[in-house]
């Protein structure tokens, strides 16, 4: 394995956000290749940056979180999913609110599922 970025949308308390287009906070974790995992940066963002907001623009230009290899949220639309696909940004869903936990299922492969994106209100903040 290479050193990952995986960006995991928080809520204020720092749990799961229920929603990664609506996710104004992301923390940033390095994933180095022996799996240590530490916070490397957080990433916020204005209601006009949120990915809901560069979906529905779709004027192509890149998003920051592009420039991770992996995103986690509670749930995500599968148009933003595939937006950020074409540069090689997984989007993930997971009901486990813990992003440590999160990231450490992740890696071992027993990631939970996340919920319905038709079951999270897309304008919820």
């Amino acid at each position: 394995m290479t050193d990952k970025l995986i960006a995991v949308a928080v809520t204020t308390d720092g749990s799961l956000s229920a929603h990664a287009g609506r996710a104004l906070h992301w923390q940033v974790y390095l994933v180095a290749d022996d799996a240590e995992t530490s916070l490397a940066w957080t990433l916020d963002l204005t209601r006009i940056g949120c990915l809901h907001e560069w979906h529905v623009r779709g004027d192509g230009n890149r998003h920051p979180l592009h420039f991770v290899d992996i995103a986690l949220a509670a749930s995500a639309g599968e148009g933003v999913r595939r937006r950020l696909q074409v540069r090689n940004t997984e989007l993930l869903t997971t009901s486990e609110p813990d992003p440590e936990t999160a990231i450490a299922a992740y890696l071992s492969g027993n990631l939970p599922a996340g919920l319905p994106h038709e079951k999270v209100p897309c304008s919820a903040h």
